[in-house]
């Protein structure tokens, strides 16, 4: 870990071999985790505290902006908060399918896991939580 004016850099080897790459700032508490260096795209509001940054043509991400990142990850009596994903709603379906496909498979899966709410027989809502890996209890 390196220490810039209360920017923490790390990075962190999964058991795939594939190397991610953190950088939080403990001022603002906001983690940013790289997959892919290089410049996105396109960057999507998954939540108003969670944002994919991405590269749409090549499908694939770039990081994930995490801001108030240890309130995202904070459990409640009854486990992970869970934050409703209905920025989704507003995407043209082609890039809404692409982010999907992105945030429900790795490496983005690893930390952002992606279910629904049914609150009617026909009605959908994505929901998400932040699963902060045990690498990262430094962070927060």
């Amino acid at each position: 870990m390196t220490n810039d004016m209360n920017i923490y850099k790390t990075d962190i080897t999964f058991e795939d071999d594939r190397v991610i790459h953190f950088m939080y700032d403990r001022d603002s508490d906001d983690l940013e985790v790289v997959f892919e260096k290089g410049r996105a795209n396109s960057t999507i509001e998954l939540t108003d505290r969670i944002i994919l940054r991405l590269d749409r043509e090549r499908k694939v991400a770039h990081s994930l902006i995490l801001v108030s990142f240890s309130s995202l990850t904070q459990s409640t009596e009854l486990g992970p908060e869970s934050f409703s994903m209905d920025n989704l709603d507003y995407l043209p379906p082609d890039l809404r399918q692409i982010v999907l496909e992105i945030i429900t498979t790795p490496p983005v899966n690893r930390f952002l896991k992606v279910s629904t709410f049914s609150p009617a027989p026909s009605q959908y809502i994505p929901i998400t939580y932040v699963e902060r890996p045990a690498a990262l209890a430094a962070f927060a």
